[in-house]
């Protein structure tokens, strides 16, 4: 060593290297792999519908009710049939309805919202849809309290349409909330 430390700063300095050196790191990239980008994409994609089935869920919950006289207890022999739409607002507590059907054995007299009843059991009127006999199509809406509302959430609602030669209800269909 010529001269000790100072001598080496100079011969250092000298060189155009400067001291202390500044620190540069080389920044290197690399090209992400099909495999990671396709994983990425799909642990995004599950997150997304996570929490969109989370928020939908939390907001709204809908069926789409097949009306028959096979799912009358007992059953009814009846060329006629039907579809309920059923929607409800869990935040507001609304239920909303739309309710066709078509060659019932006669004009309808009444139809309702029963429960709770599982499939193939019969229970009482819950909510009436529409008033009297119902129009074809019929809709309405109505505020459920906490015990309607588990009920219907949990499958034991069942939508029946009334007619005189049917009393006990000619075609029937169980809610069951997607």
């Amino acid at each position: 060593m010529i001269g000790g430390v100072g001598a080496d700063i100079r011969f250092l300095r000298k060189l155009g290297a400067g001291w202390p050196a500044p620190y540069h790191r080389e920044e290197r990239t690399m090209p992400a792999s099909p495999r990671f980008v396709t994983g990425l994409l799909l642990i995004g994609g599950i997150a997304v519908i996570s929490f969109g089935a989370g928020i939908g869920s939390a907001a709204a919950e809908t069926a789409v009710v097949v009306l028959t006289g096979a799912n009358e207890v007992p059953p009814v022999t009846s060329p006629g049939k039907g579809e309920a739409n059923v929607d409800y607002d869990k935040a507001s507590k609304k239920l909303t309805y739309k309710v066709i059907y078509s060659d019932l054995t006669g004009d309808a007299t009444a139809a309702h919202f029963h429960g709770p009843a599982a499939p193939g059991a019969n229970a009482g009127v819950v909510i009436p849809i529409g008033s009297g006999a119902p129009a074809n199509p019929t809709e309405g809406s109505a505020t459920l309290t906490d015990a309607q509302a588990a009920d219907l959430l949990a499958g034991r609602w069942y939508v029946n349409v009334h007619t005189k030669a049917n009393p006990g209800g000619e075609i029937r269909g169980q809610v069951m909330p997607k």
